[in-house]
């Protein structure tokens, strides 16, 4: 398998840039995730790693050689589309046998590694099969034997979920991490959801508009956003944002807002102006003897939890609690914070003021 490596890779499409100078290593071995909204530049940046995109500028390093500027054909790579991009009128078996006839392997090689990929993926009864007839989740399995029969360096996956349905997909999440972890293969995954990406993924690079916003294991970056692009887009309901205008000097212990004093991590970088609090809704506590107040305007029941929304003097917040705290719409009650979970973020920039606990990850790893 293989390191991958991408130093400053830029794309332009005439006056439009979509991948401004990414940088970032995805270990040998590692299932490595390209996370962020629709054209925040994540497929194309996958696609020049792949060869189907050249670079306008920028250096892809893969297993120590620079490939920038090579064709897919010569990076031993193997590409799993969204929509399989199978050959509808041969079999399972043909199709997963093809990439090996095209680089000339012998008949009886092919029979066997066809013969090992079928029973990796549990399809050798299928082999037979036209792939017309097939459901999708049988289909998605043929692309990927079709990609592993191979056996290259490493697997690039542009959303290869997304056209299966909610319940079938996050089977198949668990499935294809399953079978990475079997294989021990270099993968670099593609995805909007960012659901998928916390369960599969090792490390994350979340992007928007071209730009790398943070790069880091799932838990530091749902712990420690490094902007608030990055807790708006992670986590469900995502990071509540409290707004104000003050000053936070570094090494500062607390911030004001209003009336109100809150503990935070102690701040290395100092603020001034508008400025923006982040509190996870789960590390929000409804407590009556808590200065902080909100008024609760709905409560939805989501089995063990419920999610309760309320009106601040700053704005809507959403808190997860226990199903069993007694909440009722309409009333008043105070929210305690857990102050190791904050983070203050520069409304301008939007960049998180770093502290002790997340300077190395807000240094995108």
């Amino acid at each position: 398998m293989a390191e991958i490596v991408i130093e400053n890779l830029r794309k332009d499409f005439g006056s439009f840039t979509a991948v401004k100078s990414s940088s970032f290593t995805i270990a040998d071995g590692e299932f490595f995730m390209l996370l962020g909204p629709s054209g925040c530049g994540k497929t194309t940046t996958l696609r020049m790693m792949a060869g189907l995109e050249l670079p306008t500028s920028g250096q892809i390093y893969i297993d120590g050689e620079e490939v920038g500027q090579k064709p897919a054909s010569q990076r031993d790579i193997a590409f799993v589309f969204q929509m399989f991009a199978l050959y509808p009128h041969m079999t399972v078996g043909r199709n997963i046998a093809y990439p090996l006839r095209s680089q000339g392997v012998s008949r009886a090689e092919t029979r066997t590694r066809v013969a090992e990929v079928a029973r990796i993926l549990g399809i050798e009864d299928i082999l037979s099969k036209p792939v017309g007839g097939l459901s999708g989740g049988d289909r998605q399995r043929v692309a990927l034997g079709r990609a592993i029969v191979r056996e290259p360096k490493a697997f690039f996956m542009d959303e290869p979920l997304g056209a299966l349905d909610a319940e079938f997909r996050e089977h198949m999440a668990e499935e294809l991490r399953a079978l990475h972890d079997r294989m021990g293969a270099t993968t670099v995954y593609v995805t909007h959801d960012q659901l998928e990406a916390m369960q599969m993924g090792d490390k994350i690079v979340v992007m928007n508009h071209g730009v790398v916003e943070q790069f880091g294991v799932p838990q530091d970056i749902y712990d420690w956003p490094a902007t608030m692009f990055v807790a708006g887009f992670i986590g469900s309901p995502p990071m509540n944002f409290l707004g104000f205008d003050g000053s936070v000097a570094p090494g500062a212990t607390e911030v004001a807002l209003g009336a109100n004093r809150f503990a935070i991590p102690q701040a290395r970088d100092g603020g001034k102006g508008a400025l923006v609090l982040g509190v996870r809704p789960e590390h929000i506590r409804l407590d009556d003897a808590a200065d902080y107040r909100g008024r609760v305007l709905a409560v939805e029941y989501l089995g063990t939890t419920q999610i309760v929304t309320l009106q601040t003097e700053h704005g809507e917040v959403k808190a997860r609690t226990a199903s069993s705290d007694p909440v009722r719409v309409g009333a008043t009650t105070g929210l305690a914070f857990n102050p190791r979970t904050l983070t203050l973020f520069d409304r301008d920039s939007g960049r998180a003021l770093r502290s002790a606990a997340n300077e190395r990850v807000l240094d995108h790893g």
